[in-house]
């Protein structure tokens, strides 16, 4: 597998960096749903923690990944991909950057002002973004929520357009974000053959 960008698939550095940013989003969003229910506690404490560590770092992951995509460049859309699905997935994928950055420097700005310190995974301390301020505190939590919930909509629209891809047009849109070896030996679209 090439590491880089192809015309025709994504390279392993930007299969590592996607899926990596899926998962750390799905564990990331699940905490943040369940913890405000949670009762006070030396528990809620962590949990909140373990929350603003995952945030940060998927903010540490987007500014890896915003360089090497525009390094790496993007594979063309698949023949027979109509030029508004090519545009809007293109419009999609640049909304779901922007976000990536937004929602943790969101959280970040939040937690700044409403005065907690922050860590990341108890390693080492990170400056505030903001004076403590009520008024900046309500304000950021909503935006931050917002902004959560444009992600899941773009996200989901974005899984759902793939999965279309694959299932009904059996191009090679979903699979060539996968590592080969998943589709060797299964009855899935062909993979382009240039690396």
């Amino acid at each position: 597998m090439t590491l880089k960008n192809t015309d025709a698939r994504w390279g392993g550095i930007s299969q590592l960096l996607h899926w990596a940013v899926v998962l750390l989003i799905l564990a990331t969003g699940t905490i943040g749903l369940l913890m405000g229910d949670m009762r006070n506690s030396p528990a809620k404490i962590e949990v909140y923690a373990l929350h603003k560590s995952l945030g940060l770092t998927i903010l540490a992951l987007a500014a890896l990944r915003l360089p090497w995509r525009l390094y790496a460049g993007a594979p063309a859309p698949v023949p027979g991909t109509p030029a508004w699905q090519a545009r809007l997935a293109s419009i999609t994928h640049w909304l779901l950057y922007g976000l990536l950055f937004a929602i943790p420097l969101s959280g970040w700005t939040f937690n700044s002002a409403a005065g907690y310190p922050l860590q990341w995974f108890g390693l080492f301390n990170l400056p505030a973004l903001a004076e403590r301020s009520q008024t900046l505190r309500a304000t950021a939590g909503e935006v931050h929520e917002l902004l959560f919930w444009t992600l899941v909509v773009l996200a989901l629209g974005h899984a759902a357009a793939a999965l279309y891809h694959h299932v009904f047009q059996r191009d090679a849109t979903l699979a060539r974000m996968l590592p080969r070896s998943w589709f060797r030996n299964r009855n899935a679209p062909s993979l382009p053959t240039q690396d």
